[in-house]
């Protein structure tokens, strides 16, 4: 079972996404936070496998929120699920160590996946938001990318290839041939020698760098 954690100050929001949740069999809402505090308390108190919260909420926004639980329970997924695609927002959600950032105003299956995806340690952002985010990594990358990422051994350097492609540790581990458990200690020496704090931010240098195509 996918072990759920949901916040939003919105009563009815919280039946709303409860029940597109519930539609699949395999995902549990274990608790339910009407703040950011309540959701930073409840993480710890219940450790699931995703925290999904919105953004404006009283007490503790759920910026802060989320990069608290991401902080304290790395592994912990953390996605944002909000009305608001503002690109300060996106920003601050994946500088903050989110591996998710959803639009209530997307289709529900994007929510299955993005519930999926992150709770398997892997990354998903909703195609408007994902557009944009691609977008700004059109342009060439720059030297200061693709020195950093030349640091990396080769192992290393697929290892991140197909990070920012959104494959999570398993997947990467099976088009490898390798065990899970080395592609995770793959994962935290990249981060750790390129000075990143997520998976995120390791595929957006990734893309920057021109180790993924398209």
């Amino acid at each position: 079972m996918i072990r759920v954690l949901l916040a939003d100050d919105e009563r009815l929001i919280r039946a709303g996404v409860r029940a597109i949740l519930a539609t699949d069999p395999v995902i549990e809402v274990v608790a339910e936070a009407a703040d950011g505090r309540e959701a930073v308390d409840l993480a710890l108190a219940h450790h699931p496998d995703v925290a999904l919260l919105d953004i404006r909420m009283p007490h503790l926004d759920g910026l802060a929120a989320s990069a608290e639980i991401a902080r304290m329970l790395p592994d912990v997924g953390v996605a944002v699920l909000t009305t608001f695609g503002e690109d300060e927002y996106i920003t601050r959600a994946l500088d903050g160590g989110a591996r998710g950032f959803l639009l209530k105003s997307g289709d529900p299956r994007e929510l299955l996946a993005g519930v999926h995806a992150v709770a398997s340690g892997g990354a998903y952002l909703s195609q408007g938001v994902a557009v944009r985010v691609l977008g700004a990594l059109r342009s060439p990358g720059s030297p200061e990318s693709r020195a950093a990422v030349q640091r990396l051994t080769a192992r290393e350097s697929d290892v991140l290839a197909l990070l920012a492609t959104g494959l999570s540790n398993a997947q990467i581990a099976g088009r490898l041939h390798l065990v899970e458990g080395t592609v995770k200690g793959h994962v935290s020496a990249i981060l750790t020698q390129l000075g990143l704090e997520n998976r995120v931010q390791a595929a957006l240098l990734a893309h920057k760098a021109g180790l993924v195509s398209g």
